[in-house]
């Protein structure tokens, strides 16, 4: 009575009841609480007195310890399995969540979302595992395409619920209430998931087959390109996308909700379109990694727009780049589907630690960057952002150029090729 037996005997509806909803809900707290201080930052700001430094520390926290946290989950995972490890985890991100409530000073409340970030860090990868153990092979590119979106609908309701919920509590309330409702999902994970018996045999990756992944070629020229766009993504929208609404475009606070409600919906659709663009581009001898550079070359030019600060183009910009920035995600799948089968479980592991490391130096030091001005009435100059987003844009104009001159000898090796067919046929056809 093995893992492997068990998900025969589920139907497609208890599937979808008990594997892939409780855990689907894990990911969707996860998405909020990630990007739930995008709106939550006047409150926090007026009733802390935080400097935009302390703001983005304070919010990038989360990434930090999210990222530190995926090699001891991945190992858990495999040794214990979705169900027990996630009851822990939502425990733990539940007391973050009520300590973030209760805290007073700025480290409290830092060392508050630390935790969260501690408590959430396994809720994309233990989904997953559950997904993959539950569902047929076949299923699995769309299922998760699912989860994605519902990470989307996370983050949505970060946003303008967030706000309306506002006028009912303050923001300690709603972190109160987060708290609970983080502890009954991992406790319905916990009850309702069929337990599963192929846990408790893997063993703990050596330093060398983590190795193993970033020696790989194929991961390397895969986040050469996607991963500091990725890294940006994350810390940009979670936090500092509406910073820039409120301080350059002026928007009042229910304006900026409602712009970032657009914008993390837009996640929903951009995912769904990011799998059916790749599916369509494959049937056409078109690779996943072409896809993503055109792409990150769209995300650039968003930001490069941001940069020039056109005014009437605030509110079309701040959609685009969560829409387009969502093309991002498209480096699990080109990861998984270029490395070594016994590689893609520790290859994901790897992948997770660098973006959310890399989404914390991001939102962090795009915090720093913007203190370097002083605040006029609470907002930091348009010429602040402008400079941020500028030096976001010089970081990521090197994997594009690595990724061009990647692509140019192989268009140079085809008219070599080329030219030596005819060169060798042309003497056999010129007797005839």
């Amino acid at each position: 009575m093995g893992a492997e037996q068990q998900p025969a005997r589920l139907s497609g509806l208890a599937v979808f009841f008990y594997v892939f909803l409780p855990f689907a809900l894990g990911h969707y707290l996860s998405s909020l609480l990630r990007t739930v201080n995008a709106v939550l930052a006047p409150q926090l700001v007026g009733s802390l007195a935080l400097s935009s430094g302390q703001l983005g520390l304070l919010t990038s926290a989360f990434f930090f310890s999210f990222a530190l946290v995926q090699l001891p989950v991945g190992i858990a995972l495999d040794r214990y399995g979705p169900r027990k490890v996630q009851l822990v985890l939502m425990l733990v991100a539940a007391c973050g969540a009520l300590m973030f409530a209760k805290g007073q000073q700025f480290g409290e409340l830092v060392v508050a979302r630390a935790v969260i970030g501690f408590g959430l860090g396994g809720c994309f990868m233990s989904a997953v595992k559950a997904i993959s153990t539950w569902i047929a092979p076949t299923r699995l590119p769309s299922v998760h395409g699912y989860l994605i979106a519902v990470g989307g609908l996370g983050a949505a309701s970060a946003t303008l619920p967030v706000r309306l919920a506002l006028h009912y509590t303050d923001w300690r309330g709603l972190f109160t209430m987060l708290a609970a409702l983080t502890a009954c999902v991992g406790l319905l994970i916990w009850l309702v998931t069929p337990r599963s018996n192929g846990a408790g045999c893997a063993r703990a990756p050596t330093v060398q087959s983590i190795l193993d992944v970033y020696r790989n070629a194929a991961f390397r020229k895969t986040i050469s390109l996607i991963l500091v766009p990725h890294t940006i993504f994350f810390g940009i929208q979670g936090l500092w996308i509406g910073r820039w609404l409120s301080d350059v475009a002026h928007f009042p606070d229910g304006a900026v909700a409602y712009l970032l409600y657009l914008s993390m919906a837009a996640v929903i659709f951009g995912a769904i379109a990011v799998g059916m663009l790749t599916e369509w581009a494959g049937r056409r001898g078109i690779q996943p990694l072409d896809v993503a550079a055109i792409g990150v070359a769209g995300f650039v030019l968003v930001q490069a727009a941001i940069v020039f600060n056109y005014a009437p183009s605030y509110q079309l910009l701040s959609v685009l780049f969560t829409l387009v920035g969502t093309i991002t995600g498209i480096e699990y799948a080109i990861v998984a589907q270029s490395m070594p089968r016994e590689l893609t479980g520790r290859a994901a592991t790897c992948l997770n630690l660098l973006i959310f490391i890399g989404a914390f130096l991001v939102q962090a030091g795009f915090g720093q960057l913007i203190g370097c001005w002083t605040p006029a009435a609470n907002h930091y100059p348009a010429r602040a952002y402008q400079v941020a987003f500028g030096v976001l844009l010089l970081l990521q104009l090197p994997g594009l150029l690595f990724y061009a001159l990647r692509r140019r000898p192989v268009k140079c090796e085809l008219a070599t090729l080329s030219h030596k067919e005819e060169y060798e046929i042309g003497p056999l056809r010129s007797p005839r």
